[in-house]
């Protein structure tokens, strides 16, 4: 597993049509269908749940239970106010940046299917050079072509429509992936691999594998939160992504040195269970997996967190891919980093023993 490439045509494409599919926080599940069928040959059975999380399991009977999870959820809009000259005000679903809508086109799910639009700005000959404002959430708005309110309705917009942006998957100078929704596409994507490379190894775990695609992590890791009471894991070893930050107006002090391209980044955090995290770091160091440290102060801000505190304590560590432009729609990974979080996690699932409790006082 050192050396060779993980990727293949096959999950590329996949990765491909499962980004560029919609999957916003709270209609997740086309997205869970694409997941799971891509999953289906590598798993014995699939549990989900009312809200839409998906998971597919290995050794379902196994009394130790492992948890391998991404987030399959990504940041919108709300339809909120629809003015009387049929222009479209918006509230946040999960951290969606109101920095950079302007003169994004958007997507609004309707029952009717998708109607598009536009975030309008005015023009820079009709602003006033001494005191521009900035773009803010009471002042961006959509334009769906309507000259009135009435005619929003009558295309099948209304208050409460989700919307999204429709930018598709591109790969920039060979080896970069870029999209909106990596955060965290990409995490369902690589456990879903963990699970492929598992099946064609022929690789026997002793303990059950439950290969975890959690919604709503983006309002508040509430999928996880729901789906950790359903499994009841023993460990949970989590993916999400995590900022690149050398790029221009990012602090180091503040958050710290991490980059594309060196590696996955290893999380230190109350929420993390050191003897896992080490366990971690040991296999990385073993398999000669480049890792990068991060450390955490209250929370993770991951789904890390919610399966850490649940069910009494669940020993959870976090794997990050390291991402440029997070909540954007030119989010930018390293092909690299994808592989090489999937050879940590495969690798580490590997050294996991059936009944280990990872505890302190063993």
């Amino acid at each position: 597993m050192a050396t060779k490439k993980i990727l293949t045509k096959k999950s590329l494409d996949f990765f491909e049509k499962y980004l560029n599919n919609a999957a916003p926080t709270g209609y997740e599940w086309e997205g869970q269908k694409l997941w799971m069928d891509y999953l289906k040959p590598y798993v014995d059975t699939f549990i989900t749940d009312t809200y839409g999380t998906a998971v597919g399991v290995i050794n379902p009977d196994a009394k130790f239970k492992v948890v391998i999870e991404g987030h399959s959820d990504e940041i919108s809009w709300y339809v909120n106010y629809i003015t009387d000259n049929g222009l479209l005000y918006v509230i946040r679903n999960g951290g969606s940046d109101h920095q950079i809508a302007p003169s994004k086109w958007v997507n609004i799910h309707t029952k009717n299917g998708m109607v598009k639009g536009v975030f309008g700005w005015p023009a820079i000959h009709t602003r006033d050079k001494g005191k521009e404002t900035p773009p803010k959430l009471d002042n961006i708005f959509i334009d769906i072509g309507a000259k009135d309110k009435e005619e929003v309705e009558k295309m099948g917009v209304h208050v409460g429509c989700v919307i999204t942006y429709p930018d598709e998957f591109q790969i920039l100078n060979g080896d970069k992936f870029v999209c909106r929704a990596i955060d965290n596409r990409a995490g369902g994507f690589m456990v879903a691999e963990v699970a492929r490379l598992l099946h064609e190894n022929k690789k026997k775990l002793p303990f059950g594998l439950y290969i975890t695609n959690a919604v709503q992590e983006e309002i508040g890791l509430r999928g996880a939160e729901m789906i950790t009471q359903t499994i009841k894991p023993n460990v949970a070893i989590i993916t999400d992504v995590c900022h690149d930050t050398t790029t221009p107006m990012i602090d180091k002090k503040t958050q710290g040195h991490t980059e594309i391209g060196a590696g996955p980044v290893i999380s230190y955090a109350p929420a993390v269970q050191n003897k896992l995290r080490e366990r971690i770091l040991e296999t990385a160091e073993a398999n000669k997996i480049p890792f990068q440290r991060m450390a955490a102060s209250r929370a993770t801000g991951t789904d890390t967190d919610a399966f850490a505190y649940s069910n009494g304590g669940v020993a959870s560590a976090l794997i990050s891919l390291p991402l440029r432009y997070m909540h954007t729609t030119v989010e930018m990974v390293h092909k690299d980093d994808v592989e090489n979080v999937i050879r940590l996690i495969y690798e580490t699932l590997l050294n996991i023993k059936d009944g280990e409790t990872f505890s302190y006082f063993d």
